[in-house]
């Protein structure tokens, strides 16, 4: 009995790393083909997100420090997305003027350090709390994190945006 509760720990951190590792694996690999980037769509995801952190925060607004906490949050996001952005190797065909976009491994090692982050984060955060989370600090957490993730995202697409749009412009001149 006394193997059977040792292996609970082990498994709780490897089926996450498993789990991990496949999409990281899958998304490494599709990473080497130059999608399409179609510019007018950019905006989607971003205002998707958006929105569902708004009736989150709607819902249960953080307190006076849970908003500047949520607001550094956003503004270390949106730093980090736009360099992720720059990062994006985006190409114009000179002829057709067809934009594509190839993610680089810079970008892909960056989003694997945000994990690794975000999984140490949730394990000192789980490890000093124990069982009893403190409610309050769970939904603070998950605001600064939702605060960050939207700025990423947003800055990302807003950079990328911008750059095809000078690109193209650019090709269309030549």
């Amino acid at each position: 009995m006394q193997g059977h509760q040792a292996a609970g720990p082990w498994l709780s951190y490897a089926i996450p790393f498993a789990i991990i590792a496949v999409v990281m694996a899958l998304r490494w690999r599709s990473m080497r083909r130059a999608r399409k980037l179609r510019v007018e769509m950019l905006w989607i995801l971003p205002a998707v997100y958006a929105a569902i952190m708004a009736l989150v925060f709607f819902e249960s607004p953080p307190g006076p420090s849970g908003w500047l906490w949520s607001a550094l949050a956003l503004g270390g996001g949106a730093a980090i997305g736009w360099y992720r952005g720059r990062m994006m190797r985006i190409t114009v065909d000179p002829e057709t003027h067809e934009l594509s976009q190839q993610a680089s491994p810079a970008a892909f090692f960056l989003l694997i350090g945000l994990v690794l982050v975000r999984s140490v984060a949730r394990q000192e955060m789980g490890g000093s709390a124990g069982p009893q989370v403190d409610h309050h600090a769970a939904m603070l957490a998950t605001d600064i994190l939702m605060a960050f993730a939207f700025g990423l995202i947003a800055a990302t697409r807003v950079e990328m945006a911008l750059r095809a749009r000078r690109l193209l412009a650019a090709a269309r001149l030549a």
